[in-house]
């Protein structure tokens, strides 16, 4: 407990870690409820009459088996390597199947805005079908909302990411694509009235903002205010341009600003268009979006790679509760091998016992470690990371069969000493 207290007292995030030992605590007690059950259930089964595995189902239940304690170590070992390989997998999928097909070629910064027309036409010129989106797009702070001021924040609200610094702004007549309102109203074309704005749902739930309140934001250094008249869900995966904020175009069109543009292409088209807008505006950024790919896919693989350190920490736990728990049985499993080589039994017919042993309790976890490790994964795709859910089954399946073949390898492993025993040795020490 007091691990506990310490690690919640230094998280920058206490909740987070709160709901990260809770789940774990969680799986542990679920693992040691399914340790009682197969226990009890091979207690009550029928005995088989091959001998070896009857041996192998008895060891499971008779006193002083460490079956719950088995069960823990290895659950918990498979569970993750489900959990991981499901992320991971899913992670994958979503950066290979969904962003390179929505995205665009190009983005353009900095176009000026009197000179729009020209900048289409040079692109259509050296493009066969370029598909051309343009934005107003300015840099702006928000102020406060309702009546906070952000300036008055000791810490920011959870989630607040759009409080930190300055925001891209723009104003739009219409919903802007990849956006769906999700509460309140769109205003019309030709709005005249209060200065409107339209804000992600998220950073609404996170500011418990509701429709109706005031957003104050800062553009060129001047204070202006404006209404929350929707919220809208974004999907950021279309890599085009999202804005936290999006305004009424009488809030802020006649503030000083420029274009941004996205530019669709046919593949094998970029380095001409970029080459042509370079020479006829050189003021003009434009940035290939396969370098924005590669940088996405780059944050994902870090981001997987530390939730595999995180895990292999406990994975290592488990394997070395396995290994403790065979070691604290390893004197009843001396006695039972030197009574069964004493009976007849060969060296491989006492190690098969093991196996089997082993082998019943890797394949009955592997099914629960199946459905907690894929529930588990599920959560963090799609609500942590707000993905769409996309494993890959074999994927999963090779990597928990894996894991499940590793951990019976050390559990053999561990009892090869026992064969090892003298017979008569091991019987005067009775």
């Amino acid at each position: 407990m007091a691990i506990v207290g310490l690690a919640l007292a230094t998280a920058e995030q206490p909740r987070l870690s709160a709901g990260f030992l809770a789940a774990v605590a969680g799986v542990l007690g679920l693992l040691a409820g399914f340790g009682w059950l197969v226990q009890r259930g091979a207690a009550m089964i029928p005995r088989p009459r091959r001998p070896l595995l009857r041996l192998a189902l008895a060891a499971l239940h008779r006193p002083g088996a460490r079956t719950t304690t088995l069960v823990v170590a290895l659950g918990l070992g498979l569970t993750l390597f489900v959990l991981l390989a499901a992320i991971r997998t899913s992670i994958d999928a979503n950066i290979q199947r969904t962003i390179p097909q929505r995205a665009p070629a190009l983005f353009a910064l900095d176009v000026p805005p009197e000179q729009a027309k020209a900048f289409a036409r040079i692109v259509t010129g050296v493009a066969r079908h370029p598909v051309i989106e343009t934005v107003p797009a300015m840099r702006g702070t928000i102020t406060g909302y309702g009546s906070t001021r952000v300036a008055d924040l000791k810490t920011l609200p959870e989630g607040a990411w759009a409080l930190r610094g300055e925001r891209g702004l723009t104003y739009s007549q219409d919903v802007p694509s990849g956006s769906t309102i999700v509460a309140g109203r769109w205003w019309p074309r030709g709005y005249a009235g209060p200065p409107l704005v339209s804000i992600d749902e998220r950073l609404g739930k996170a500011l418990s903002l509701r429709i109706g309140d005031p957003i104050s934001y800062s553009l060129l250094g001047v204070e202006r205010q404006a209404r929350i008249a929707s919220f809208r869900r974004i999907s950021w995966d279309t890599l085009g341009f999202n804005f936290v904020m999006v305004f009424s175009p009488n809030a802020i069109a006649d503030a000083p600003h420029m274009l941004a543009a996205t530019i669709d292409l046919d593949k094998g088209e970029e380095g001409r268009v970029m080459r042509a807008l370079a020479a006829a505006f050189p003021s003009i950024s434009v940035i290939e979006v396969r370098d924005v790919i590669g940088q996405v896919r780059t944050i994902v693989s870090q981001m997987g790679t530390a939730i595999t350190a995180a895990a292999s920490v406990a994975i290592l736990a488990g394997i070395a509760v396995l290994i403790g728990a065979i070691a604290a049985a390893r004197e009843a499993r001396t006695y039972d091998g030197v009574i069964l080589r004493t009976l007849g039994a060969t060296r491989w017919q006492v190690l098969g016992v093991q196996a089997l042993e082993y082998a019943v309790l890797t394949l009955i976890l592997v099914g629960f470690a199946l459905l907690l490790g894929l529930g588990g994964a599920w959560y963090v795709v799609t609500q942590v990371f707000s993905f769409t859910w996309l494993p890959s089954y074999p994927a999963v399946l090779l990597t928990v069969m894996a894991g499940g073949g590793m951990t019976m390898a050390i559990g053999l492993i561990s009892s090869w000493p026992i064969l090892g025993a003298r017979p008569a040795r091991a019987l005067r020490q009775l």
